[in-house]
């Protein structure tokens, strides 16, 4: 595991990102900026922080207002508590503002209006912000008023529905997919907009929803609707596509394999001892293959059970054949090409520094060079005084501030 580095390449230098953000999409979006290099400075409410700060498998954690959901998705940000039902909030905040490139926030739609600080304030403020609000349904339409957490949002977006078998759907993805791919699509609509912002010195307002960047990412589910009118069904870990591409049993576990192509499905047939199968009627070309999946699953699994799930994924992947194992969580952090391509960081612990917390960076290198946290996640309000000081306010005036609750 790495130790986060002192000067990795950053594509996103120089911005600096205020985040109102909650729980899981918006702190997601703020973080993959920050691993760009971006610096983030996270708002947070006196006392109570965001509630990520609560929610974890470590109740202690929880107690310490340090769940391992917060320590996730914070690493390197700045941390400043602002009651922003306040006047002398409302102010600072405005002082926040035109210092920043990107405002990120996840209020239900008008909130933030409701708080003083609609469009046209905004642009006042700071002509080149970045404004993005995060929402469950986006700003407009009949359900832009409703709440939304990621349960909600991978129901109505039809996820569940193609998601596990006849007998088992609609089931629910193990993980936050619709919340972690809002922040994604949130952290490219910024990036984009930054781009427009630095040639034009105009900003812009993004409206995201959650709902409809979640059905932009069932891909084929909703095009083979679209087009071709074809109803979506559950199938299990089968790909409607084509055909062996599944997981199938082996001696000592799962494997998936994808031989999508007809070279492939040979090489697999010959692999597995059994070449007759591809010169089998029922399997000859994709399109047969998709009919009788079934029985040619049945065929398959006779030969993959005679060796483990390991050997049949070097042999199959050594010929180019897609395979690999279905790995749980532990397996998956502990393989070698996590640590070659130095995904996990070690950063510091809040309050702790003799001591680290592994979280994630990113997918995507930079010139050769892994994207990194630039330090611990921030306890709450951590650098309050300190932001305050950067935009003007005396110590006195900082004091005066705690003393009313307004940070």
């Amino acid at each position: 595991m790495a130790t986060a580095e002192a000067d990795p390449p950053d594509l996103l230098a120089g911005v600096r990102v205020l985040d109102l953000t909650n729980v899981l999409a918006g702190p997601f979006a703020s973080y993959q900026m920050a691993l760009f290099g971006a610096e983030v400075v996270k708002v947070e409410v006196p006392h109570r922080g965001d509630l990520a700060r609560k929610l974890g498998a470590d109740a202690a954690l929880n107690e310490q207002l340090l769940g391992t959901s917060f320590l996730a998705q914070n690493a390197g940000k700045r941390s400043i508590t602002l009651d922003l039902k306040s006047a002398a909030g409302r102010r600072i905040l405005e002082r926040l503002i035109a210092r920043s490139d990107v405002l990120l926030e996840n209020f239900r739609p008008g909130v933030l209006a409701r708080l003083g600080f609609p469009d046209e304030h905004l642009r006042e403020l700071n002509p080149k912000l970045v404004y993005c609000a995060i929402s469950g349904f986006g700003r407009t339409g009949p359900m832009r008023d409703r709440p939304a957490y990621d349960q909600i949002i991978q129901g109505l977006s039809g996820m569940m529905s193609v998601t596990g078998t006849a007998e088992t759907a609609p089931l629910r993805a193990g993980f936050p997919i619709g919340d972690t791919l809002g922040g994604m699509a949130a952290a490219f609509a910024v990036s984009a907009a930054l781009v427009r912002a630095e040639r034009t010195g105009r900003g812009a307002a993004l409206d995201l929803s959650m709902l409809e960047t979640a059905i932009t990412a069932l891909g084929w589910v909703v095009s083979n609707h679209l087009i071709a009118g074809h109803p979506s069904a559950p199938i299990g870990n089968e790909n409607a596509t084509a055909a062996p591409s599944g997981t199938f049993r082996t001696a000592d576990g799962h494997l998936n394999i994808a031989a999508n192509e007809q070279g492939q499905f040979e090489e697999l047939c010959r692999l597995i001892g059994a070449p007759e199968l591809a010169r089998d009627e029922r399997f000859a070309d994709r399109e047969t293959r998709k009919r009788h999946r079934d029985a040619l699953r049945e065929q398959l699994e006779d030969r993959l059970r005679q060796a483990t799930a390991l050997h049949w994924e070097q042999t199959l992947s050594a010929a180019g054949v897609p395979a690999a194992r279905v790995l749980d969580i532990a397996e998956v952090l502990a393989l070698d090409q996590l640590q070659d391509r130095e995904f996990l960081h070690d950063v510091p612990f809040p309050g702790r520094p003799a001591d680290t917390v592994p979280v994630a960076g990113g997918g995507t290198r930079v010139d050769g060079e892994p994207r990194a946290p630039r330090g611990a996640p921030p306890l709450l309000g951590e650098h309050t005084a300190e932001l305050l000081g950067e935009i003007g306010y005396d110590a006195a005036e900082i004091a005066a501030l705690r003393e009313q609750g307004v940070v």
